[in-house]
């Protein structure tokens, strides 16, 4: 039985956002395989370029990374050493996939905070206090006014000026944009832990990781190929 086979949307909803998830991936990586084709075909065939192709290639390949981390909780793709877990007898290791699910959700929650502290400048919003864990918000210098080093700015997003750049024109597409992916990414990968832990603690998975799970994919797969 295949990895993904063993962590179906058990409904119609969950089985939407599923879709949505693997359709915005495709398409992030389908981008940046065009972006690079072309860029590559206009300088040694035209001696030319997109100027702004490497830096969207570049944002394309980090939302690709930060959305697709909460993706592979879901589908439990993340790889891991369980070498010495597996030593363990049943009850123990169902002891150590609470404890790791525990740790992964308290890593998830401190880098939501991180991410929307580094982020919220950029958006004219305030960052949180507290070195852990929020306590409040403090007064931040407002960065949106930032812009990209050469990526052009799209006349759909014109609407943002107004609301973050006190009515004045961007000139390159503002880093608020690009940037979003990291409280968003966060918060999926916040929620998806969380999925993952009900699920160890529930009984319903019985770790975070692909490890030896994937071992018993390959060996089957080559079975099939015999």
């Amino acid at each position: 039985m295949s990895v993904h086979s063993k962590h179906q949307p058990k409904t119609a909803f969950g089985a939407a956002v599923a879709r949505t998830e693997e359709v915005v991936i495709a398409l992030l990586l389908g981008t940046m395989v065009v972006l690079t084709f072309v860029n590559v075909l206009l300088r040694y065939v035209f001696n030319d370029s997109l100027i702004w192709g490497l830096e969207v290639v570049l944002v394309l390949f980090a939302w690709l990374v930060l959305f697709g981390m909460s993706h592979c909780f879901r589908i439990t793709a993340h790889l891991g050493v369980d070498a010495l877990v597996n030593t363990l007898n049943p009850d123990g290791r169902r002891i150590a996939a609470i404890i790791s699910a525990l740790c992964c959700v308290v890593y998830a929650a401190l880098l939501m905070k991180g991410a929307w502290d580094y982020y919220a400048p950029f958006a004219g919003l305030d960052a949180t206090t507290g070195r852990w864990f929020p306590t409040g918000l403090a007064e931040t210098r407002d960065q949106a006014w930032y812009e990209t080093d050469q990526i052009p700015m799209l006349d759909w997003l014109r609407w943002l000026e107004p609301l973050f750049n006190q009515g004045e024109s961007y000139e390159k597409v503002p880093r608020l944009v690009v940037y979003l992916i990291l409280p968003v990414g966060a918060l999926l990968l916040l929620v998806r832990v969380i999925e993952a832990a009900i699920g160890v603690i529930a009984g319903h998975r019985e770790s975070l990781i692909v490890s030896h799970e994937l071992e018993d994919d390959l060996d089957s797969g080559a079975l099939h190929k015999d």
